[in-house]
């Protein structure tokens, strides 16, 4: 049997004591207990001064003065509260959902309440921009507080607010994390996923990405189970840490699963669109670096404009200081009547290069420009490093794969260990940014193609009779049985049907 005092000091009125009474002092014989909102008929703890009220049980939580709570959550004095009786059903103001454990509580914005869950509390007040560490995201709880949301909105402007991480609506009367930046839109539920901090950076433990059916889940395991397995987005290799779907082999790198759906090109009037090639014929072919790949691009659809980027080229940067040259290159458009100084191809005029703004006139294409400074050799156990020039006899400029001629200003891969010298292609390939295993058609051919890797034993192509080693397309069906180059593929057959099967 619970004996109760019969007068407190309680914390949420400290100016007075409150008296145990049998029931509520006042003619109209009811009352309303401050805490949870619920009529008072029975005894009540009271201060009649200040027409103050409590239930029994709510006067008997156990609930202290939250001191530090930051004021740039809630501007008034909050309670912290241990536990609850079932006549309370708080809800948090920061995500809506039931509070079940401690929580606090602010008794002065009436008529209704400001609740907040522990856990809701000790979210980081600030976490870094996924898309731009240099720009913070705050977290915001404006519901039931009187406080004006820190969002601009422009007069007679419908918005809607997107989650970039479930991509659902976000109602800003609720807690939410948002970019202050004035243009920039990235907001987030408080409450959509848990959140996992990698160094001083929070990121979603799973998100659900819009060129996907199911859910990917960050991982930190240094492999995929096929270590062939590229990131879905731009096609190169994974690396940690990484999304992946639990139900098929799709993956992204952590950046690009962050990447915002429309961007501005330096050279497009346009903004370009998020689009995934696999949505379109299975492949694409960058306007910029002219390479064949899979994955995300990015694309405009004004008019008959019809641009593509892959993703890697999208994010390159208006200046470059490459090993090759002394100065700084600059990205140029309208390349006509030049080429390359790395591979001396000719540019055309739509063409995007970098180039030396010096009177040297050096000039690399998007292609030469990217690529690796480190490559690999299946047969050297060493890193072969590009090379820019060769002083050697014409007699030994040749190939140590292909076995055919090197021209002497071309750029080339080699490995000083062995002295093995590879040509660009043979070392990259044909299809370095297709993923393996995804499957084309073409009209006259009745099976799918498939894109192979060949190492060991390669056979030749049915076009050109030459090796396919690398990456190629295979016909696996037992009454064909081939393998073409890419080049070959083209030329052997009717254009590509609209199909592709993505593993």
């Amino acid at each position: 049997e619970l004996e109760l005092a019969p007068k407190i000091q309680h914390p949420f009125h400290p100016k007075h004591p409150l008296t145990l009474l049998p029931k509520p002092p006042y003619y109209w014989g009811k009352s309303w207990c401050r805490f949870c909102r619920n009529n008072i008929e029975g005894f009540v703890y009271n201060c009649f001064d200040c027409l103050f009220d409590l239930h029994i049980n709510c006067a008997l939580l156990q609930a202290s003065i939250a001191a530090n709570f930051p004021n740039s959550l809630h501007p008034h004095p909050l309670f912290f509260i241990q536990n609850h009786n079932n006549e309370v059903e708080p809800h948090c103001s920061g995500c809506q959902k039931s509070i079940s454990g401690p929580f606090y509580r602010c008794s002065d914005c009436a008529p209704t309440f400001f609740n907040l869950p522990k856990e809701c509390a000790e979210l980081p007040l600030e976490i870094n921009h996924p898309c731009d560490q240099k720009c913070g995201l705050f977290v915001i709880f404006v519901a039931l507080t009187g406080i004006t949301p820190r969002i601009t909105v422009i007069p007679n402007q419908v918005e809607d607010w997107m989650c970039k991480i479930c991509y659902e609506e976000v109602d800003i009367s609720y807690g939410h994390y948002r970019c202050p930046a004035s243009r920039c839109r990235y907001i987030a539920h408080a409450h959509v996923v848990e959140q996992i901090r990698i160094g001083e950076l929070m990121v979603a433990s799973e998100i659900k990405h819009f060129y996907h059916d199911h859910n990917l889940r960050l991982t930190f395991s240094g492999k995929t189970k096929d270590d062939d397995s590229p990131c879905d987005g731009c096609t190169r290799p994974i690396s940690t840490p990484f999304y992946r779907c639990k139900q098929c082999k799709f993956f992204l790198h952590e950046d690009c699963a962050e990447l915002p759906k429309e961007m501005p090109h330096p050279f497009l009037k346009h903004l370009l669109t998020l689009s995934n090639s696999h949505a379109w014929y299975g492949y694409s072919t960058c306007r910029a670096c002219h390479r064949v790949y899979q994955g995300f691009s990015y694309r405009c659809y004004e008019g008959d404009c019809w641009f593509k980027i892959d993703i890697q080229c999208m994010l390159l940067s208006d200046t470059l200081k490459h090993p090759s040259h002394e100065q700084s290159l600059f990205l140029v458009h309208n390349n006509e009547g030049t080429s390359c100084s790395a591979c001396f191809m000719g540019l055309c005029s739509g063409d995007v290069a970098y180039r030396c703004m010096k009177l040297c006139d050096f000039r690399l294409d998007v292609g030469c420009a990217t690529l690796p400074l480190t490559a690999w050799y299946k047969y050297d156990r060493h890193p072969l490093t590009l090379t820019y020039s060769d002083d050697s006899e014409p007699s030994q400029l040749y190939c140590d794969l292909c076995e055919k001629e090197r021209r002497p200003n071309n750029w080339f891969y080699y490995c000083a260990d062995c002295d093995n010298s590879l040509h660009l292609n043979c070392v990259i390939g044909d299809l370095p940014y297709m993923k393996l295993g995804n499957k084309f058609k073409r009209y006259r051919h009745k099976h799918p193609f498939t894109v192979v890797k060949n190492i060991w034993n390669c056979p030749p192509c049915k076009g050109c009779g030459e090796v396919c080693n690398g990456q190629v397309l295979e016909c696996k069906e037992s009454e064909s049985n081939f393998t073409v180059h890419w080049d070959c593929f083209w030329r052997l057959l009717e254009p590509l049907e609209c199909y592709s099967t993505q593993v």
